[in-house]
């Protein structure tokens, strides 16, 4: 079924609409990893400057209200690229080496959405949805792949390798060829921003997507030469302004290609900080706890949206939106037809278009681990279920690229917090509206139905089954 725009408001952006729909929309989506939502310059991190970013929030749209499919690379990253919640789709966690699970055959990537439609299709940094060959990037609807298979700490230089983990060498893959290992990380950064570079001019006359997956700043952090020792932060600063150059050169890029004005591009990160990496991690900008925890810390991570002519320059929008409702918006924007296959995402067009009161997205189902519904959000009040969570704050967090401890704590009793009034989740105030935990309790009972939840050991009817066992791994190769 091929999707209509929806109207647009005002003469001038009725114009636009009429030449878009004459002219196919590009893509750009960049995607970093383990960046807060206090990382940016333009919403309060400090030491360093993000002016190219600040700059795209200034000429675009902050969304305030985003969310990670779940509060961990690998499932995000699945989630991104299928619009589903990563447990529809059988998918948990951050799959490392030889993992026996990763993206099934049956599922459509963004990628192969964008297929459907004759674009040119390219991802260069981290894939993180498997390492067996028939779960890499070529075999799932891209043209071009240059990156790491996984995260760039799964190598044998982890500070706890030999105590806690055995990874072997770390490769580089460019398509489905291994063509080094250990690679110089140093070099990453610049590297996919050159290659996206080359693949907007290569293909400024035909409809492209990138998916732009930076490996940083993820542990171990590695800058290049022309930004080591710049920032007042240290390496983790200097990183962060190296990723704001890169941006810089995208939105160049495209504005000397005359590409601006038919081309969106989505900045936003796969989850929070890992804190407990102390400088060598981001902010979470005051909201509770960070990455792997289901607090908002871990889950509500920066999206900047920019698209000259298209979106409103200095727009916010705090409406309720997760990275799950990417793969339905450009599914709308490129007239590309959506899988037959339910998805959980809702398309955001309405809000890029600033439609009077439209909210797209109702409800976001906090799914964690395999099959865990810990919580559950209107936008103005989240409800937690009982759960054992981690918690960074009971030690102090380590330094120069070694992790501090973390701990783990158990919520014993339904709480309700006030997201307008209380967004870092300090005051349980489920005593004050019984009538919201009620309302929100039964919309969690509706989401239980269709997807499960192994916490009130509930089993889903519309969930998929995972289907990648090790015999399924073992008869798509490796």
């Amino acid at each position: 079924m091929k999707h209509k725009l929806l109207p647009v408001l005002g003469s001038m952006a009725t114009a636009t609409a009429t030449a878009f729909a004459a002219e196919p929309v590009n893509f750009v989506i960049i995607n970093l990893d383990d960046v807060g939502y206090g990382d940016f310059s333009y919403n309060g991190a400090y030491g360093y400057t993000t002016p190219h970013i600040d700059r795209m929030a200034a000429e675009g749209m902050r969304l305030t209200h985003f969310l990670a499919a779940q509060p961990i690379s690998g499932a995000s990253r699945a989630g991104l690229l299928t619009g589903c919640y990563p447990n529809r789709i059988g998918f948990s966690g951050a799959p490392g080496p030889h993992s026996v699970y990763g993206i099934h055959p049956d599922e459509m990537t963004l990628g192969e959405l964008l297929k459907q439609k004759d674009y040119q299709t390219a991802i260069y940094g981290k894939w993180h949805l498997g390492d067996a060959r028939s779960f890499l990037p070529l075999q799932n609807g891209f043209d071009e792949y240059y990156g790491l298979p996984y995260s760039n700490d799964m190598w044998p230089f982890h500070p706890q390798q030999g105590e806690v983990f055995k990874f072997p060498d770390l490769p580089t893959y460019e398509g489905n060829d291994v063509i080094g290992y250990n690679t110089d990380q140093s070099k990453f950064t610049t590297d996919y921003t050159e290659r996206a570079v080359r693949f907007i001019r290569k293909n400024r006359k035909r409809p492209f997507f990138i998916y732009l997956a930076h490996s940083m700043p993820h542990v171990p952090l590695a800058v290049s030469d022309k930004f080591k020792g710049k920032s007042e932060q240290g390496l983790f600063g200097d990183v962060m302004m190296e990723i704001d150059w890169s941006v810089g050169e995208i939105l160049k890029t495209l504005r000397e290609t005359g590409l601006e004005k038919n081309t969106l591009v989505i900045l936003t990160s796969d989850n929070g900080p890992w804190a407990n990496y102390g400088n060598h991690a981001g902010s979470a900008g005051g909201l509770r706890e960070a990455k792997a925890s289901t607090f908002d810390g871990g889950n509500r991570i920066p999206c900047v949206m920019y698209w000259k002519g298209r979106i409103a320059p200095g727009s916010t929008c705090n409406r309720l939106a997760s990275n799950i409702d990417l793969f339905p918006t450009l599914a709308e924007l490129s007239h590309a037809p959506l899988p037959e296959r339910k998805i959980d995402g809702v398309s955001l067009v309405p809000l890029i278009n600033q439609v009077k009161d439209a909210c797209p997205r109702k409800l976001f189902a906090y799914y964690f681990h395999k099959n865990d519904l810990e919580a559950i959000t209107d936008g103005a009040f989240k409800l937690l279920f009982p759960h054992r969570h981690i918690t960074y704050g009971a030690h102090l967090p380590g330094n120069d690229g070694k992790p501090g401890k973390i701990s783990n704590l158990h919520i014993d009793r339904i709480e309700l917090y006030d997201l307008r009034r209380d967004p870092g989740e300090r005051y349980n105030v489920a005593d004050q509206y019984p009538d919201v935990v009620t309302q929100l309790t039964k919309s969690a009972d509706m989401i239980r139905e269709d997807l499960g939840d192994d916490l009130t050991k509930i089993k889903g009817k519309e969930r998929r089954s995972p289907g990648w066992t090790k015999d399924y791994n073992y008869t798509a190769g490796q």
